[in-house]
């Protein structure tokens, strides 16, 4: 069995409703996995858009959330999961908003795409301060038994 992430919000590759971005009340969608190898210690969550600013012409990838020391207990995330009620022990990164916690899809132009990469680990990580993607990235490295992929898309209403 390998590992896998959904939500209930949207389907591999289809629509994220406007409840979880900037038009609605940009609250994080549900997710839930399941197949993580035995020797998982905690899970990481990068959720990035890779289209940023124009898919024509994407320019940079903007994150939209981090975590990291998701407790290898934990099997989902619920919707507009607030900071007190994410698996015990859970750390937060920094957004490029530059603020911990969720930031959902608000593209200035076009159809983007937004990856939720789920990370199984065989270790529980240090404390890492705030870490920005790369940071966590890198705590990250060696570290990764599985990996997981759920994309959704979303384009503003003109």
């Amino acid at each position: 069995m390998s590992l896998t992430l959904t939500s209930t919000a949207f389907a591999q590759d289809g629509a994220i409703p406007a409840i979880h971005t900037c038009e609605g009340k940009d609250v994080s969608p549900p997710l839930a996995w399941s197949g993580a190898p035995a020797a998982t210690l905690s899970f990481a969550l990068i959720v990035d858009d890779p289209d940023a600013p124009d898919p024509a012409a994407p320019k940079m990838t903007w994150v939209h959330w981090v975590l990291y020391n998701i407790g290898a207990e934990a099997s989902e995330l619920a919707e507009a999961v607030e900071p007190a009620a994410l698996p015990a022990g859970t750390r937060q990164g920094v957004n490029d908003w530059g603020r911990t916690g969720y930031g959902g899809p608000c593209p200035p132009i076009g159809r983007h795409r937004y990856f939720h990469k789920l990370y199984a680990l065989d270790a529980v990580l240090p404390e890492l301060e705030r870490p920005d993607k790369a940071a966590l990235e890198k705590a990250m490295k060696g570290h990764v038994l599985a990996q997981a992929e759920l994309v959704g898309t979303y384009e503003k209403r003109r």
